[in-house]
């Protein structure tokens, strides 16, 4: 069989599960004696067992059946957890992460057997006589099997209708052979209704089912325990369709005897003799049963709860989707600026379907944006496990706690952001946690806390990474920075705390006396800064020495296309993003004051630096007007005021990338986008301005 096609979901079934995995071992390192996730972690290992045998990823089939077996014996009480066993546990989940990581790669596992981490589990089954419990393990099923007993099968208790008499009759008269076989299913399978299907699919390849006890509907909603009968019409003899039955996996056996006359068969009339009330009723489903049982894949009712709503789609196959949105919300702007181009002359009729059309853009951007969107929490999940091997590892007692998980963020920022965020923690456990030592000292808790809180701000997504460690030696930082030649002296002490702090974010600046493979904090910040720009990000810092520290990301929900205003500077338009923009204020000209020879206004109580754009962007400035039009920008707690010529007004707009060929080194032109008339206006990044 031709498994490729399935690879795709195979991966991201693998993903989902080794997740779960180490969620559910977290738990159960707390926990040892929770069942509910004994019995999860049970499932996980036997799914993937099951998914890489199908792929026929021995090596991974191997361990993770060997993981099975440990938790088989857990589940029926006759092991207990402890941390070394959870260690080895979480080995073999770095184990089958590094077969995905290849198969990813290539679609082969690799060639490493993890033969040590397969021995430990082996000493850990070796140490709780396995052996003598699997005996009477068995003992106890050929036990229940004498009891459940081949004298007295289910499948002597079929009633026929006359249909079905007449099928077995027909069968009979054309020679072909006729079986009512007993299927039992292994106890410890988890999808039965799944194998009885597989054992309807590989009977039809021999034959055709008449009848099913129970029902093939009941079957399919898995009302049955751990047997189900069937009557086979058949050209092949019952060891064969017996033997077709047992090769479908994770059945444990199956009897059955053949019918060699209508005698030998019980039929409806008589059941009517006994209990003419209820023959009617019965007739009717058994006649739905026997039409179900022939298609039994196909047997569903409009009764049927839906199971699963969602679907997988290509990334790729979204990204063109947006395009199109993107395509229409120009064509639409187009139209409306043909639309007041002409003035009152265009048509009341003209002017309702140019409403109309933006309404149904709009609602398909938003739609389209939900459906890009996903939630913080795929990228979270993992780091739970990442400070549980770093607390082993530091030897430092730590926890990590996360908050709006469900906030969500758009598909390209989700794929990017998880390296900058892990980095961040790292930094949080390795160089914010002091030792237990110190935290005694300080009268601080025995175990650090780690948290990462995820909440939408207006059209952005707040991240904040903090600890209640040691926080930021501002002076350490500035000497640092001396001793390295990054500053002078005299800039040093001119440089206000914050300033000092934003140092750290510079390539190669470490304040670590001692490098650890882990992290320093500033040892790759500058890289997480400029991850986290290039999502049109910024990234802030607030610390307090022997507190701790807090990094605040900001992002935008949004890569594609945002709302903006429109302004104009000489003959140039340009737009910046309404998420960046706290008020427009009409300013006198002799309202501007000077701080350190710099252009500010005090507004509402709060002095705001002024940001000349036509300096900035080098536009020839001719007006010479009384009053400024200013537009207030925030950045977190920062303020300042852009001053423009002129307000266009507030516009959808589609962000398209400046390309390769243009430089962008300056960072204050973040895109341009094609406005209704054909022009292009250049985007303006307010964080980078500020």
């Amino acid at each position: 069989m031709d498994v490729s096609q399935y690879l795709e979901i195979f991966i991201d079934e693998t993903k989902e599960h080794l997740q779960s995995l180490n969620e559910q071992l977290l738990i159960i390192e707390k926990e040892p004696e929770n069942t509910d996730t004994i019995n999860e972690i049970f499932r996980a290992a036997h799914s993937l067992k099951g998914m890489a045998g199908t792929m026929g990823y021995k090596r991974m089939q191997k361990l993770t059946h060997q993981m099975e077996n440990v938790f088989s014996e857990i589940r029926n009480g006759k092991m207990k957890v402890d941390a070394n066993m959870v260690d080895i546990l979480f080995q073999c989940l770095d184990a089958l992460e590094e077969y995905l990581d290849n198969i990813q790669e290539s679609a082969d596992e690799g060639t490493n057997d993890n033969e040590p981490i397969l021995k430990e589990l082996e000493a850990i089954l070796n140490g709780n006589s396995a052996p003598k419990q699997e005996e009477k393990k068995e003992e106890k099923q050929e036990e229940k099997k004498s009891e459940e007993g081949s004298s007295e099968v289910p499948y002597k208790n079929f009633v026929f209708t006359d249909f079905e008499k007449h099928a077995v009759e027909e069968a009979l008269e054309k020679r072909m052979h006729v079986h009512t076989i007993t299927v039992y299913v292994d106890e410890s399978c988890l999808l039965k209704a799944a194998r009885a299907f597989l054992v309807f699919k590989s009977i039809e390849n021999i034959g055709e089912i008449i009848k099913s006890e129970p029902s093939a509907q009941d079957i399919e909603d898995e009302k049955f325990e751990q047997n189900f009968s069937i009557c086979v019409v058949s050209s092949e003899s019952l060891d064969k369709v017996i033997g077709v039955i047992k090769n479908v996996s994770e059945i444990k056996d199956a009897v059955g005897e053949e019918i060699t006359s209508l005698d030998a068969i019980k039929c409806a009339k008589d059941a009517e003799e006994k209990k003419e009330e209820t023959h009617t009723n019965k007739e009717t489903d058994n006649k739905k049963d026997a039409k179900a049982v022939k298609q039994p894949a196909k047997g569903k009712t409009n009764s049927k709860p839906v199971v699963n709503r969602s679907v997988r789609v290509d990334i790729e196959k979204l990204d063109v989707l947006m395009n199109l949105v993107s395509e229409l919300i120009i064509a639409k702007n187009g139209l409306i600026s043909t639309s007041s181009d002409a003035g009152n002359s265009g048509s009341q009729a003209f002017n309702e379907q140019i409403e109309y059309l933006e309404r149904v853009t709009t609602n398909l951007h938003e739609s389209v944006m939900k459906v890009r969107m996903m939630p913080i929490e795929t990228v979270t999940n993992k780091f739970p496990r990442m400070i549980r091997d770093l607390s082993k590892k530091l030897d430092k007692k730590m926890e990590l706690y996360i908050t709006g998980e469900d906030t969500e963020l758009d598909r390209t920022v989700i794929d990017e952001i998880g390296d900058p965020l892990m980095h961040l923690l790292r930094n949080s456990a390795d160089h914010g946690l002091e030792s237990a030592e110190v935290r005694a000292q300080r009268g601080k808790p025995e175990v650090g806390t780690v948290r990462l809180d995820a909440y939408q701000d207006g059209n952005n997504v707040v991240i904040e990474v903090s600890d209640d460690g040691n926080g930021i030696d501002v002076e350490a930082v500035r000497n640092s920075a001396i001793n390295k030649g990054t500053i002078t002296e005299e800039q040093a002490e001119s440089m206000t705390d914050k300033e000092v702090i934003d140092l750290l974010f510079k390539p190669s600046f470490s304040t670590a006396k001692k490098v650890t493979d882990i992290s320093g904090r500033g040892v790759g910040l500058d890289v997480v800064k400029t991850k986290i720009e290039t999502l049109g990000g910024d990234i802030e810092v607030k610390t307090e020495l022997g507190e701790g520290s807090t990094f605040i990301i900001r992002l935008p929900l949004t890569l594609a296309i945002i709302q903006a205003l429109m302004v104009e500077l000489g003959d140039e338009k340009y737009a910046i993003s309404l998420g960046n923009i706290q008020t427009i204020e009409d300013i006198p000209v002799s309202d501007i004051k000077y701080v350190q020879t710099k252009e500010v206004i005090h507004l509402r109580g709060v002095v705001i630096p002024l940001i000349r754009l036509d300096t900035v962007l080098d536009i020839e400035n001719t007006s010479e007007e009384e009053n400024l039009t200013v537009v207030i920008v925030k950045k977190g707690e920062k303020l300042a005021g852009l001053v423009v010529d002129r307000l266009i007004g507030q516009q959808e707009i589609v962000i398209k990338s400046l390309g390769k060929y243009i430089s962008n080194s300056s960072k204050i032109i973040s895109g341009a986008t094609i406005l209704g008339n054909g022009e292009v206006a250049l985007i303006l990044d307010a964080n980078a301005l500020l």
